[in-house]
């Protein structure tokens, strides 16, 4: 007995030593198919420029329902990777609404901290109740916090399909809130005025979201009637992108030299314009119709040069938004929601990072057709989001009236075929000024005739795409959100990725584009299957224990009756 005590000795000590040194040095080794416990390259890129302590605190502590349970685990296998990748990164979850606490109140200071508590319907012992959860956290460094949402709802979507959406942005939205954290705001965006875009509450909520990650400025084009070449000086050493809303007033030559000189000089832009004046405001009128008509920016020969071209051309398309009309008076109105053929929805396809896990639909309104030219043979062409093939073009000046909604559509007149609605173009412009006489003069910045460097720049043929809803008190919304139909549409998120590749924050997009399949438990198929499953995990393993005692009972009966 004593002669094995230093074999013992030697193999405790072994052990110790063991332990020791991987504490010291550990390697995690990913062996899921789609990598999901691998940091994406741009995550780390961020992750490196920590270095001093960042402190997450987790809000998803408690019992929960099954497919939230899975978003906590989720969440705390990220933040293990991300504290083994960065120690300097430190998380902990804890439990909003403590014992005795109000829980109204708790709901209240998350709200001030704009995060919005989510009510939910849990089944236990074969009752309905309602439970609030905060799937929240906040990132702190350096005495600055930020929120963080761990939650991506999407309206009317079943349970188990929000969480695996929500699963499939945390990283995004744990790299994004770091990267607010410590890095300035070194990007600028120009939001131009004076051409009769939409008014700011009605681009609030884009803005607002685009605001927490770069620097917006207004930009006065009226200034360039004053000084041309003052206003092309601000744009090219102030701003690295520009955003045209909704303009309804024609842009003068001298505002489109200056633009266009802007992107000559390596500037990227955003265009989200109506080549057709209508609105839907304008039916709700005692008649019900409105006049459809053609809008004149001036802009068709800019664009022709750049490789693209917006038609006043309505696009009708079978697969569309709703619209709700009231019937009845005051307190006895009723809502009614019926497909209206002028808002299109669009599915974004994953054909490029801009479109990359948009889980739901882009909504449209009055949009117009946008035919890619096979002018300027410089700048690559991809369309982005473009119509169903069961669309219709429809030729303006033209009466649209309410009372088209109640006629049932014929499919044969839906034959025009996907049309583009946005397109990406990239590469060197030509200048739309090329062998023409300039509308100004400037003395220190010289007319260039083609890019001096590659730009970016995305056209969508409808200004509304980025205009919010107003509540009845005229507060913004989220872009996006219907209130008439409790809608939520995937515009804010499109136009998102939009900008941050126009920036070049294409490390942002490369993360929310990291795909990762979790299985979910099929519920209908469980129930149906159930039984068999019993019979296997249940029965089986009894009648194998009984043949095994049986068979052993009869050997050892056999041997000792002898």
């Amino acid at each position: 007995m004593f002669k094995s005590i230093p074999a013992l000795l030697i193999a405790i000590v072994a052990l110790v030593v063991i332990n020791a040194l991987a504490s010291l040095a550990h390697k995690r080794y990913d062996l899921t198919q789609d990598q999901r416990y691998t940091l994406s390259d741009p995550a780390k890129d961020v992750l490196d420029q920590i270095q001093s302590p960042l402190i997450v605190d987790v809000f998803l502590e408690g019992d929960f329902p099954a497919e939230f349970k899975r978003l906590q685990n989720e969440t705390r296998y990220l933040l293990e990777e991300i504290n083994d990748y960065n120690p300097n990164i430190k998380f902990a979850f804890s439990k909003p609404v403590e014992e005795g606490a109000n829980p109204d109140q708790i709901a209240q200071q998350f709200a001030d901290f704009g995060m919005q508590p989510v009510n939910l319907t849990v089944k236990k012992n074969g009752k309905e109740t309602q439970e609030r959860i905060f799937p929240y956290a906040t990132a702190n460094h350096n005495d600055k916090a930020v929120p963080i949402s761990l939650f991506k709802n999407i309206m009317g979507a079943p349970r188990e399909q929000v969480v695996y959406a929500s699963i499939q942005n945390l990283e995004y939205q744990f790299i994004d809130g770091f990267n607010k954290l410590i890095n300035a705001k070194s990007k600028r965006i120009a939001v131009l005025r004076d051409n009769g875009e939409l008014p700011d509450a009605r681009i609030a909520d884009m803005f607002r979201t685009l605001g927490e990650t770069y620097s917006i400025a207004p930009f006065p084009m009226d200034a360039v009637e004053k000084d041309a070449e003052k206003a092309l000086k601000a744009l090219n050493n102030t701003f690295d992108l520009i955003v045209v809303a909704k303009p309804t007033k024609a842009f003068t030559d001298a505002q489109k030299y200056v633009l266009d000189q802007y992107t000559m000089n390596g500037g990227n832009s955003l265009w989200l314009l109506d080549a057709v004046a209508m609105e839907t405001d304008s039916l709700r009128n005692e008649s019900g119709q409105t006049l459809s008509f053609p809008r004149e920016l001036n802009l068709n020969d800019m664009f022709f040069k750049y490789g693209v071209r917006i038609n006043p051309l309505l696009i009708k398309d079978l697969y569309s938004a709703p619209l709700s009309l009231a019937s009845g008076d005051g307190s006895q109105s009723q809502y009614t929601e019926l497909p209206w053929f002028y808002q299109p929805l669009v599915v974004a396809p994953n054909t490029h990072p801009i479109n990359t896990n948009i889980e739901r639909p882009i909504k449209f309104e009055y949009a117009n057709q946008l035919e890619v030219l096979k002018t300027a043979p410089d700048v690559r062409k991809t369309v982005l989001l473009g119509s169903s093939v069961l669309t219709q073009l429809e030729g303006v000046p033209k009466v649209i009236s309410l009372e088209q909604i109640d006629i049932e559509p014929d499919p044969k007149q839906f034959s025009a075929g996907p049309q583009p609605l946005a397109v990406l173009l990239e590469g060197t412009f030509e200048s739309a000024f090329t062998n023409r006489v300039l509308p100004v003069k400037t003395e220190d910045v010289r007319f260039r005739e083609s890019g001096i460097t590659p730009s970016k720049m995305v056209v969508i043929s409808d200004g509304d795409i980025i205009a919010n809803a107003l509540d009845p008190k005229g507060r913004p919304l989220e872009l996006g959100f219907d209130y008439l139909t409790r809608t939520q549409y995937g515009n804010k998120e499109f136009l998102q990725n939009t900008v941050n590749y126009l920036l070049d924050d294409t490390g942002l997009i490369n993360i929310r584009s990291k795909e990762i399949a979790l299985p979910f438990l099929d519920v209908q198929k469980t129930a149906v299957t159930l039984p068999t499953w019993q019979a296997l995990t249940i029965g089986l393993p009894l009648v194998s224990l009984g043949i095994f005692g049986f068979i052993f009972y009869s050997l050892r009966k056999r041997k000792y009756a002898r």
